[in-house]
């Protein structure tokens, strides 16, 4: 389905009356008002087709009604979403999940709904059907080179369908890993990785990029081999100036200081950009913003002020991208939440007193420096975020409006009551 522009023009002149009060009496004390709605309005957020669907544990998924049953229909619902936010106007495709049989049909589609195609992930962390050789101990660290082989192949297949949608960057993730002391040679493996992915490195087109992700733990418990962002960073550094590291927030350990990570990855120009979701525990891709939003904000507090050093475009220069499950809520609705709080913290950290910080940290004033991250952290934007949306043709409240056209009411009625998600 689609929703007419005219449907979301009604919803917000019903709302405009206190929306215009909240948004003057918030502008009123933000300087340069007009470049920070210009950066809003520029923003955008990738959608990952796989967060389309319903997720679920290991111990089961209850599947919601109206999932997308294909990559077209997914691609429709990023049309939904991006129709209402103007925030996400491209869509992460995982493959083998989400193959384009036709990558002409498929670009026109998302052309039509005013979409493009961000970065390509392959999989080689679960064996598909038709495969020869398993990846139960590993695929680009494998002792086996045949298996080693197989995996570099899918990856350079990735690159392939990528290139017939526009796509300019491939994003790698590995589960390879030991879950026993002894059984891996840790020196070994990581060589055998480093191999594999030069060979796939070099088949990258020139204006492509390759996007090296780590996970500290699972599925493998006692290493994994792409471990943490200096692994990572070793290994993008190692391969040439198209590899970059790629942060994903539920990748750490409880308590690591990601927002010192970004400055460093930033200042070595080697952040390829971000995976986004929440955690209290691990890697519990929940709702952006649901746990611990003040992190957020101090990671966008970086990254406003790195990427301003390196004279970076925040839109472009560096991947957006939501990696989320959501098990128990309408996914779209998961999503809007996701995005809205990307938009927040980073309209939180474009209105900070920077110079004030710069002086107060020169002065070592501690107390003063806190209160000026906190001014801004306290600040309620959601009038900046949402003026944003409605200058670029969005919906001032986009959750708001999707509930009230039923829209998921609609999808069931197109798709089914027990759909499930491809991939899923």
């Amino acid at each position: 389905m689609q929703i007419e522009k005219q449907i979301i023009d009604e919803y917000n002149h019903q709302l405009a009356g206190k929306h215009q009060r909240n948004f003057e009496h918030l502008a009123a004390d933000i300087a340069d008002i007009d470049n920070v709605l210009k950066k809003l309005m520029a923003f955008n957020v990738a959608i990952p087709s796989w967060a389309l669907g319903t997720g679920g544990t290991r111990f089961g998924r209850f599947s919601g009604g109206g999932e997308p049953r294909s990559l077209e229909e997914k691609i429709a619902d990023v049309g939904v979403i991006n129709a209402l936010n103007r925030s996400s106007n491209s869509i992460s495709l995982h493959i083998p999940w989400d193959i384009p049989d036709n990558a002409a049909s498929i670009k026109s589609l998302a052309s039509e709904l005013g979409l493009h195609f961000d970065a390509v992930n392959s999989n080689t962390f679960q064996d598909q059907p038709d495969q020869k050789h398993s990846y139960k101990f590993g695929s680009l660290h494998h002792v086996d080179k045949e298996v080693r082989k197989q995996a570099i192949q899918h990856n350079i297949e990735v690159i392939k369908y990528g290139v017939q949608l526009n796509s300019k960057a491939l994003s790698v993730w590995l589960a390879d890993g030991s879950n026993f002391p002894g059984q891996l040679n840790f020196r070994g493996a990581f060589q055998n990785t480093l191999e594999s992915l030069e060979e796939i490195y070099n088949e990258l087109p020139d204006d492509w990029k390759i996007w090296i992700e780590y996970k500290p733990f699972e599925p493998n418990f006692y290493s994994t081999t792409i471990g943490d962002w200096g692994q990572s960073y070793l290994l993008s550094s190692k391969l040439g100036s198209k590899a970059a590291t790629l942060v994903d927030l539920g990748h750490h350990l409880p308590n690591t200081n990601i927002e010192q990570i970004v400055s460093l990855l930033l200042m070595e120009g080697k952040l390829a950009g971000f995976h986004f979701n929440d955690s209290k525990y691990g890697d519990d891709d929940l709702t952006v913003g649901s746990i611990s939003p003040y992190q957020l904000f101090l990671i966008f507090n970086e990254l406003v002020e790195g990427m301003d050093a390196r004279g970076m475009t925040h839109a472009t220069d560096i991947g957006w991208m939501i990696d989320a499950s959501h098990n128990v809520k309408d996914p779209i609705e998961d999503l809007l939440q996701s995005v809205q709080a990307i938009k927040i913290a980073y309209a939180q950290a474009l209105i900070i007193d920077k110079q004030a910080l710069v002086n107060a940290q020169q002065n070592n004033d501690v107390a003063i420096a806190q209160e000026i991250l906190q001014q801004a952290y306290r600040t309620d934007v959601r009038p900046l975020v949402a003026e944003a949306s409605k200058r670029s043709g969005g919906s001032i409240d986009p959750i708001s409006l999707f509930r009230k056209i039923n829209v998921r009411e609609q999808l069931i009625k197109e798709r089914g009551l027990k759909t499930v998600a491809t991939g899923l």
